[in-house]
């Protein structure tokens, strides 16, 4: 298997490409079970955001850069949820279409964690951030959940995403063109 060698928060990691069509490639970086380079990104993207009340990520990459932001910092972090569970009421919804994902999807906030965001400075994190159609779901949640978005931030920006200035990131992460 081919692969991406990056240095990421000052640690070294190999990337597996993946192919996502027949003509463009991603290097898949997954911080699951990664704790060296959870516990570092987080460090790392602390240092670079601003001031904030509350994080928020969407289920399910994002979850452990969260968690480790949020024990980092002392504040509290929301999961947007990509499906209805029993002990949500009246959840908020926003549809999604991920790069990494086949089929469009729903992200939702019960209203008890949509109180967490109301009158709130949110930090919306991810790992990776590609074309910006999460960040723009997650924005459309804080803002139903009556919140107001600090910053967006990730670990990697992939492709054209590590122009944006209107995103915190930690490295760029080129799309790879098959040949």
């Amino acid at each position: 298997m081919n692969t991406y060698k990056m240095t990421i928060a000052g640690i070294e990691r190999e990337l597996p490409l993946c192919p996502l069509n027949e003509k463009i490639s991603i290097g898949a970086f997954v911080m699951f079970s990664d704790v060296e380079l959870t516990v570092a990104c987080a460090k790392e993207l602390l240092g670079k955001c601003g001031e904030f009340d509350v994080i928020l990520t969407a289920e399910s990459k994002g979850i452990p850069l969260a968690y480790e932001m949020s024990r980092q910092c002392g504040k509290p972090y929301v999961v947007a949820r990509k499906s209805v569970k029993l002990y949500m009421t009246e959840p908020l919804s926003v549809s999604v279409k991920s790069i990494t994902t086949a089929n469009e999807q729903t992200l939702y906030l019960s209203q008890e964690k949509a109180s967490m965001l109301k009158g709130k400075k949110v930090l919306v994190v991810d790992d990776v951030v590609s074309t910006g159609e999460s960040f723009n779901a997650l924005r459309k949640l804080t803002e139903e959940a009556g919140g107001n978005v600090s910053e967006f931030s990730a670990v990697l920006a992939e492709g054209d995403a590590g122009e944006r200035d209107d995103i915190i990131f930690l490295e760029k992460l080129p799309l790879f063109f098959n040949k």
